[in-house]
C-alpha cells in the first residue's frame, strides 16, 4: 500500500489507536484511582488498586495474544481485521458504561476486565494493519503515527480524567462513544479483503501455548525485543501508574494533585510530539531501529530519578517531560522494530499479541511491585531507583538484536 491508500489509512488508524489510548490514560490512573479511593477509602486505596489493575492486566495479558490468532485464522468477507476491531470496540464501549454504574470492588473489577478483553480484541488485529498493508520502507512514519496517537491519548486522557473527576459516568461515555466512532470509521474507510478463499491452517493448541513466550533459540530477536519493551514498560508504569498517589503523598499536595494531574500531560505531551515526529521518519531514512530504540529506554529509566533528587511538583514536571521525549522515541520506532522480527507471516496478529504481552505483563506485576515497594521499603521514593533499572534493562535487551540495524 503506498500513496493515498496509506495517507488514508494513517489518518483513520492514528484516531481509533488514539481513543483506546484515551482509555488507558484516563480509567487506570485517575478515573479508577478515584473510584477505588471513594469506595474504600483512604488506608486501603494502594492495595485495593493493585488488585483491580493486576487482575485486569492479566486478563489483558491473556487476550492480546488469543485475540490475534482468532483474527489471523478470521476467514469471512469483511476480512480477518475489520469484524473484530469494531466488536471488540463495541464490547470494550458497553463495559466502559457499566463501569460508570460499578458501586463495589467486584463489580468494577468484573467491568475492568471485560473492557480489557473488548478493546485487546481490537488492539490486536489494529496492531497487525502495519505487517498487512503498510511496505517495510513506510513503517517508520506509521509507527510514528500510532506512538503518537498512543502516547498523546495516554496522556490526554489523564487530563479528561481529571477535568471529569466529578462527572465519572460521562467520562466513561465519552470514552465508549470515542472507540466506537472511530473503530467503525477505520473499517469503512479502509475495507478489509475478503479472507474466505485464504488458506487456513490447522489449529495446534501446544504450537499455540508455546508461542505465547518468544524462544530465545528459535526467534532471538523477537526475544530480544520483547524484553525491551516488558522492562521499559515496567519503568514506566512503576511510576506513572501511581502518578495521582505520589503526587498526593510523595510530593504533598494532598486533595490538590489532582489539579496537577493535567500539567503533568501537557509537560509528557511538550516531549512526545518533538521526539515522535522526528525519530519514526529519520528511523527510516537512515534504514536504522536499534539506535532510537535503545537510547529512548535509557532516557526512560534516567528519567525516574528526577523526582527522587528533585520530590516536588517541578521534580515531577520535568520527569513527565523527559519521559514524553523517551517514549515518543520509543513508541515511534519500537513498533517498526518489531515488525521486521516476526517470526511468521501467517500469524502476524498472534505475534504481536505475544509482543503487546510485554506492554500488558507490566501492568500486572507493576501494581503489585510498585504497591510491595511503598509498603514494605519505606515509601515512594523507593520505586523510582527501580524504575530506572528496568529502563536501562531494556536498553540492553534492544543491544542484543543482530537481525536490524
Amino acid at each position: 500500500m503506498t500513496g493515498r491508500g496509506l495517507l488514508r489509512l494513517m489518518a483513520c488508524a492514528g484516531p481509533a489507536g488514539l481513543s483506546i489510548a484515551l482509555v488507558w490514560g484516563a480509567v487506570p490512573g485517575i478515573l479508577l484511582a478515584l473510584q477505588v479511593q471513594r469506595t474504600v477509602g483512604e488506608d486501603a486505596k494502594v492495595a485495593t488498586l493493585a488488585l483491580v489493575t493486576t487482575v485486569g492486566a492479566i486478563v489483558a495479558m491473556i487476550a492480546q495474544p488469543v485475540a490475534g490468532a482468532v483474527s489471523d485464522r478470521t476467514r469471512s468477507r469483511f476480512g480477518r481485521r475489520a469484524p473484530w476491531i469494531v466488536a471488540g470496540a463495541l464490547t470494550g464501549g458497553t463495559a466502559l458504561v457499566a463501569m460508570a454504574f460499578a458501586t463495589s470492588v467486584p463489580a468494577m473489577l468484573a467491568a475492568w476486565c471485560l473492557v480489557h478483553i473488548g478493546y485487546n480484541f481490537a488492539m490486536g488485529p489494529l496492531a497487525a494493519l502495519m505487517p498487512d498493508r503498510v511496505p517495510v520502507d513506510k513503517r517508520g512514519r506509521y509507527a510514528a503515527v500510532l506512538g503518537l496517537a498512543s502516547m498523546c491519548g495516554s496522556l490526554l486522557g489523564q487530563t479528561l480524567g481529571a477535568l471529569l473527576e466529578d462527572r465519572i459516568t460521562l467520562a466513561y461515555v465519552v470514552l465508549a462513544a470515542l472507540t466506537v466512532v472511530t473503530a467503525t470509521v477505520l473499517v469503512v474507510l479502509n475495507p478489509d479483503s475478503p479472507s474466505g478463499s485464504m488458506p487456513q491452517e490447522p489449529f495446534r493448541s501446544g504450537e499455540f501455548l508455546r508461542a505465547l513466550l518468544p524462544d530465545p533459540r528459535k526467534h532471538p530477536d523477537f526475544f530480544w525485543v520483547f524484553v525491551g519493551r516488558l522492562c521499559t514498560y515496567l519503568s514506566f508504569f512503576l511510576v506513572l501508574g501511581y502518578k495521582l498517589y505520589i503526587l498526593q503523598d510523595y510530593v504533598g499536595l494532598d486533595d490538590a494533585a489532582i489539579d496537577h494531574v493535567p500539567a503533568l500531560a501537557l509537560a509528557g505531551v511538550a516531549g512526545i510530539l518533538p521526539s515522535t515526529l522526528i525519530c519514526g521518519p529519520l528511523s527510516d531514512r537512515l534504514g536504522r531501529r536499534k539506535v532510537f530504540v535503545v537510547a529512548s529506554a535509557a532516557l526512560i529509566g534516567c528519567a525516574m530519578l528526577v523526582p527522587l533528587a528533585v520530590p516536588t511538583l517541578a521534580g515531577m514536571l520535568v520527569m513527565a517531560f523527559l519521559v514524553g521525549l523517551g517514549f515518543g522515541c520509543f513508541q515511534g520506532v519500537d513498533t517498526a522494530l518489531i515488525t521486521q522480527v516476526l517470526p511468521s507471516r501467517s500469524s502476524f496478529a498472534r505475534d504481536l499479541g505475544v509482543i503487546n504481552v510485554a506492554a500488558a505483563l507490566p501492568q500486572a506485576i507493576a501494581p503489585a511491585l510498585a504497591a510491595a515497594v511503598v509498603l514494605g521499603l519505606g515509601g515512594y521514593q523507593a520505586l523510582f531507583p527501580v524504575a530506572m533499572v528496568c529502563g536501562v534493562l531494556g536498553a540492553a535487551a534492544v543491544l542484543k538484536v543482530k537481525g536490524v540495524r
